[in-house]
């Protein structure tokens, strides 16, 4: 006869699971709904610069170019998400690869947007520079790391029978 703790505890996971798995499913749609009006807003916005002239598209497209690389942020939490659902487990290199082009994106808003020639105002960006280019670098090199080790430890140990 089954132990009826056990049996409890068995059910109780299994509609935890689902829980979860319907979460991250409507978390999977939220997340695509958002990515797909940022890219119709971000090609709205490079509609209306081309229809502008250059003036325009010089204005708009450090914008437009924001909001691409936030489409791809938010596609990778997408992807993510999938991968949570599909194994039930958190895979650490797409949050590598999310935090990578999020130090690149902030990177560029930075470098774009600074024309002030304040001389305190300038030192404080080039820090913040200095930080973000050693952040994305960090990230490169964990995500190297990932791979490297998962070629030659998980990728051996599945080849060998032994």
């Amino acid at each position: 006869m089954a132990d009826p703790e056990s049996s409890w505890t068995s059910k109780a996971s299994s509609y935890l699971n689902s829980a979860e798995s319907v979460v991250l499913v409507l978390i999977g749609i939220a997340l695509v709904l958002v990515a797909i009006l940022l890219l119709y807003s971000s090609m709205d916005d490079l509609w209306e610069a081309t229809r502008g002239g250059t003036g325009m598209i010089e204005h708009k497209a450090i914008e437009i170019l924001n909001t691409i690389l936030l489409v791809m942020m938010t596609m990778e939490i997408v992807y993510t998400v999938a991968i949570s659902l599909k194994s039930h487990t958190l895979n650490a290199e797409p949050f590598l690869i999310i935090g990578a082009i999020a130090g690149i994106r902030r990177m560029l808003v930075i470098t774009a947007t600074s024309t002030e020639h304040d001389s305190d105002k300038f030192h404080e960006t080039l820090i913040e520079l200095g930080l973000l280019a050693l952040t994305v670098i960090a990230m490169a090199v964990a995500i190297w790391i990932l791979r490297f080790s998962f070629r030659r430890y998980v990728d051996r140990r599945d080849a060998d029978p032994h």
